[in-house]
């Protein structure tokens, strides 16, 4: 959430820069380490990186999902979205056998070192060519700011858009009590537990109960998230279809309410598929459902929080990251124990809650219906 409010107060441009290269430093000084420090020394300092490069991951989508408002209309949040979901699946689904090989080659060390390295022309190229607003970058025609819309302008861009990147504690407070964006919170926690369960710890589920060697592990692992970024691809265009066909109430609903539980079956047939080829069939199968979610997720806090788009779904992120460290003691504590029906268990039975949380989410409600709003500035800007 720090992330999100942030961002909204410097704007995309800058933020992405300086999170590109904290994130940057913190993986080039992992593997650093061990040739500096030993013992506890080495464990803080190794702590220390994976915090640091946290706090510069948990502000990118909350951060994109204020870029994707300033630069599409509304019915093209999802899709865009979805978008950015499929980049990040295909990511973790080259990782695995790209660290896997470099590692049998060599080491573990140079092979994070070597690979991290192109984040940095990444880190340029944006700082080079990104703007907070189509209207601030040179190859946005009038036409195409046309095309865009009016709508809320990204924070920090200047004008109506400065005065709402103003962000203050009782505003944030208000946005907080928000029901729809409690519920998204809630809603996207329960599905990350699901999400982190096959992300994170599918590869020691292949390795340590299905018997696969380590590299066939790491080939295998692929699966999964080669799925998810299709389903995140598909749930992005589902969703933006169901909006048009159906209003924004019960579009956004629709997705999340049937793939959640079809997710849910999966896990459970993954882990008792006695055939373990079938079980990562399963797995690929589950993941996909749970990534066609993300269009939903992000594009509706998007809808929700229209104006304060990073803080709102900054927030809503800090609840799918909450379902990832509630998986890391169950799931290590499972799987020490051999007890990986448990694990996937408790996935299915969060997966039918985040489902159910959506019939309490009505993103077509202005965010500050129940109260006034602080003053005439906001409300411009905000477009409430």
């Amino acid at each position: 959430m720090p992330g999100g409010v942030f961002g909204q107060r410097l704007g995309a441009r800058r933020t992405f820069v300086i999170i590109g290269l904290m994130a940057f430093l913190a993986t080039v000084a992992t593997p650093l380490a061990p040739g500096f420090f030993s013992g506890g020394a080495l464990f803080a300092a190794l702590l220390g990186a994976q915090v640091l490069l946290g706090c510069s991951q948990g502000a990118v989508f909350p951060v994109s999902a204020g870029v994707f408002e300033a630069w599409f209309p509304p019915d093209r949040w999802s899709f865009v979205q979805g978008l950015q979901t499929m980049g990040l699946s295909l990511g973790a689904a080259l990782t695995p056998p790209l660290i896997a090989s470099l590692m049998a080659t060599v080491g573990w060390q140079p092979a994070l070192l070597w690979s991290s390295l192109p984040a940095l022309v990444l880190i340029a190229l944006w700082a080079w060519y990104g703007r907070d607003t189509p209207r601030e970058h040179p190859g946005v025609s009038e036409r195409e700011l046309a095309e865009i819309g009016t709508h809320p302008a990204a924070p920090g861009a200047g004008g109506d858009a400065a005065v709402h990147s103003s962000i203050n504690l009782k505003q944030l407070l208000r946005l907080l009590g928000n029901r729809n964006v409690m519920l998204l919170a809630i809603s996207y926690m329960c599905m990350n537990y699901t999400f982190y369960l096959l992300s994170n710890w599918v590869f020691l589920y292949l390795v340590q109960e299905r018997k696969f060697s380590l590299l066939e592990s790491g080939w295998l692992a692929t699966a999964p998230p080669l799925a998810a970024a299709l389903g995140a691809g598909i749930g992005g265009v589902l969703t933006g279809i169901f909006c048009r066909r159906f209003g924004d109430r019960w579009g956004f609903r629709l997705v999340p309410l049937v793939a959640m539980p079809v997710s849910a079956v999966l896990l459970l047939l993954a882990v008792n598929a006695s055939n373990p080829y079938l079980a990562v069939v399963a797995l690929a199968a589950c993941f996909g459902c749970v990534e066609l979610t993300e269009g939903a997720f992000w594009a509706g806090g998007m809808t929700v929080g229209r104006g304060d788009t990073m803080a709102v779904c900054g927030f809503m992120n800090t609840g799918g990251n909450l379902g990832g460290i509630i998986s890391i003691p169950i799931v290590a504590y499972l799987s020490g124990r051999h007890l990986w029906f448990l694990a996937f268990l408790i996935g299915a039975g969060l997966a039918l809650v985040s489902a159910l949380a959506w019939l309490g989410i009505d993103v077509a409600a202005p965010i500050d219906a129940a109260s006034p709003p602080l003053d005439a500035g906001v409300v411009e800007a905000g477009g409430y």
